[in-house]
């Protein structure tokens, strides 16, 4: 059911999901407004937007999501919000204090702020990373939603996703002022890549560094399925359609799923080689050091960094989350999101794979000039 004549909300609407959703809602939805929330509102994003807005208004509202004026104004009169705005933090870079607040804090707000305003429905971006793996590297291969599984997160970031995604799931029924119950649900995606992710950027700049050499911190065997971000984006606007239609409403109430694509399973490594290769890049054979020294290095790093705290700033470049995150496979599958919205990936591997490498294609030379300039 089409969202036409609709005022949605995108939280975190310049960022790399969040920017990918609003262009394909201005694409394929006559909408009557979309309502851009972010802290940092790029004008060029703006400016970039006016070919493909039609007769959809489109408005900003930049501020930080914990203002609750801000919110308040951003929903009034709007039908369904797509919160996708979040602090993604997997090395300890982050302040809890600012991560929980951000991520968990800002979302019961924005919760709360639905109510009063009688916004109908509401979707939360949330992670593979609320599910695992725990500290213990047990795989899943091409689980579902109903996959038992003992996460026992130690990961800040991921705890907060999953407080979050809970506080979003208990909220669904929760009457609206007006008289009608708020719809929600959550979407896990798996690592998302394509066009600007700037993980994928981070591991090209590493193996430019290292002689056009990629690392290798996943062994090959730990397969995971990431899904490309056009495919992450329609998940999100088929979700909202279904939200529309009261027989799917009724059954995507205070559900969650995982949204995947036809992405090969591979480790994360072999990922960013399979990206990366056709613009000349190699990838080690095998990691520095085995996993289990990496293990026992990773926990003294964290530890220096606990004992450095009062003084010094410390980031460890891994782990022991991280590493297990890395080094295990943990796949899943959609299915769930097709039978009860009618999710389907639009791009395949090889249009997601070859649109992903020209990006980064097109930027390797500054990144290459600039890495030499330091």
């Amino acid at each position: 059911m089409a969202l036409s004549g609709e005022v949605c909300v995108v939280t975190g609407a310049c960022g790399f999901l969040g920017e990918r959703l609003v262009r394909l809602l201005l694409k394929e939805e006559k909408l009557a407004e979309i309502r851009l929330l972010d802290r940092n509102i790029r004008s060029e994003l703006i400016q970039s937007l006016d070919d493909c807005r039609g007769e959809t208004k489109v408005s900003v509202f930049e501020g930080d999501i914990r203002n609750r004026e801000l919110l308040r104004r951003a929903c009034k009169g709007a039908a369904l919000v797509f919160h996708t705005a979040s602090l993604i933090d997997v090395i300890g870079a982050v302040e809890y204090s600012e991560l929980y607040g951000v991520n968990v804090k800002a979302t019961k707000l924005l919760l709360e702020t639905c109510i009063q305003e009688n916004v109908a429905s509401f979707i939360y971006t949330s992670s593979i990373e609320v599910a695992g793996p725990n500290p213990s590297g047990e795989p899943i291969i091409n689980g579902n939603e109903d996959t038992p599984y003992s996460s026992r997160l130690k990961f800040r970031y991921s705890k907060t996703k999953k407080e979050a995604e809970q506080i979003c799931l208990q909220a669904n029924g929760d009457l609206l002022c007006n008289g009608g119950q708020l719809a929600t649900c959550a979407l896990r995606p798996m690592y998302i890549f394509g066009p600007g992710c700037r993980f994928t950027l981070g591991h090209m700049r590493d193996g430019i560094r290292n002689g056009n050499v990629l690392l290798r911190t996943s062994r090959r065997e730990a397969k995971v399925n990431p899904v490309y971000v056009g495919n992450a984006a329609l998940a999100h606007l088929q979700a909202g359609r279904g939200l529309r239609d009261p027989q799917k409403r009724a059954m995507m109430g205070g559900n969650f799923y995982y949204i995947s694509d036809n992405t090969p399973h591979v480790s994360y490594s072999d990922f960013n080689y399979a990206v990366l290769s056709p613009l000349g890049f190699g990838i080690q054979e095998r990691p520095i050091l085995p996993f289990p020294l990496l293990y026992i290095l990773s926990f003294f790093m964290e530890l220096l960094q606990v004992v450095l705290r009062p003084f010094l700033m410390f980031t460890p470049p891994l782990n022991r989350q991280l590493l297990t995150m890395l080094n295990t496979p943990f796949s899943f599958s959609y299915q769930k999101a097709h039978r009860d919205f009618g999710y389907s990936p639009r791009y395949d591997w090889e249009e997601a794979r070859k649109c992903t490498t020209d990006w980064f294609a097109s930027v390797l030379p500054a990144e290459i000039r600039s890495i030499n300039l330091k």
